[in-house]
C-alpha cells in the first residue's frame, strides 16, 4: 500500500493500482527508448504487473501502531513481503519469462534485500540470481547486456513517476515534494537524468521527455477519513470507503 498522510485523511493507493498507473505511461514511450521492439509487449506487461505479489498484501490494510497510521510500502515488514514477492514474480513468469526476468531484476536491486545478510534475504537472492541465469540463458541474452539494462530502466523510470504522482500532494511546490523527488529521479536512462515538477494541481513537467507526446492518465485512490478510521479500524474504514480517480497530465518542461 502507498500511503499519503494530510491533517484529515490517509490517502491510499494499491500497489497494483500504483503498477497499473506505471504502465499507463509507459505506454507513451518513444519507440527508440526499447531498442528491440521485439519485447515491447513484455516490457509493457513487466511494468504492469512489476507489484503483483501486493495484491494479497493490500487486500486488507494493517495499521501500524509505532507511527498510528497504515502500514505503507516502506515500513511493512521485509521478511513478511519476500515470499509474496516470489510468489508474485512466479505469476508473471507463467505470462512472460521476459517480463518476470525485468521484474525479478528489479526486486533484486533493492539495497534493504541485496546488502542484507539475514538468512531470507540470502536465500531470496540466490533464488531470484537463478531464476535470472535461467530465463537469460533460455532467452540466448546475457546479464547486464545493454537491451535487459535499458528495459529496466524503462520499468524503474515509470515506477518512480507513478510513485511521483501517489506521493505527492497534487500540485505540491519542490520544497513540499517528498524528499526522494525533490532533486533527479535515482532512475537515468542513457546517462539523462530525469527531473519532474508539478506545474499545477494535475500538469507535471517532466525534462527530458521521453514519451511521443503529452498525455493524460489516471489513478484510483481513497482518501480515508481519520475520524473513520478512528471509529471502525483501518480494516472497515478502507473498505467502506470509495474509490476516487484523480487524473494527471504528464507535458514536456
Amino acid at each position: 500500500m502507498i500511503v499519503r498522510e494530510s491533517e484529515n485523511d490517509f490517502s491510499m493507493v494499491t500497489q497494483h493500482d500504483h503498477a497499473i498507473l506505471s504502465r499507463d505511461i509507459a505506454g507513451h514511450f518513444k519507440d527508440g527508448y526499447y531498442i528491440d521492439l521485439t519485447f515491447k509487449n513484455d516490457i509493457l506487461l513487466a511494468i504492469r504487473e512489476h507489484d503483483r505479489g501486493w495484491i494479497r498484501l493490500d487486500e486488507t490494510p494493517i495499521w501500524n501502531d509505532r507511527i498510528h497510521a497504515p502500514f505503507s510500502f516502506m515500513d511493512y515488514p521485509l521478511y513478511g513481503k519476500l515470499p509474496l514477492y516470489r510468489i508474485g514474480i512466479d505469476e508473471v513468469e507463467e505470462m512472460s519469462s521476459y517480463a518476470a526476468l525485468l521484474c525479478s531484476l528489479h526486486y533484486t536491486s533493492f539495497k534493504p534485500i541485496r546488502n542484507s545478510a539475514h538468512p531470507d534475504c540470502v536465500a531470496y537472492m540466490k533464488h531470484e540470481t537463478n531464476r535470472q541465469n535461467e530465463i537469460l540463458k533460455k532467452l540466448d541474452l546475457e546479464a547486464g547486456c545493454e537491451l535487459v539494462t535499458q528495459h529496466l530502466n524503462m520499468l524503474q523510470l515509470c515506477d518512480d513517476l507513478s510513485l511521483y504522482v501517489c506521493l505527492n500532494q497534487p500540485g505540491a511546490t519542490k520544497e513540499e515534494e517528498h524528499p526522494w523527488y525533490k532533486e533527479a529521479f535515482g532512475t537515468a536512462i542513457q546517462n539523462q537524468a530525469f527531473r519532474a515538477k508539478w506545474i499545477n494541481n494535475v500538469e507535471i513537467g517532466l525534462q527530458p521527455f521521453p514519451f511521443i507526446r503529452d498525455f493524460k492518465v489516471s489513478l484510483r485512490i481513497k482518501h480515508v477519513s481519520r475520524e473513520l478510521r478512528a471509529q471502525y479500524g483501518i480494516g472497515k474504514a478502507y473498505m467502506d470507503t470509495e474509490f476516487d480517480v484523480q487524473e494527471v497530465t504528464f507535458a514536456d518542461g
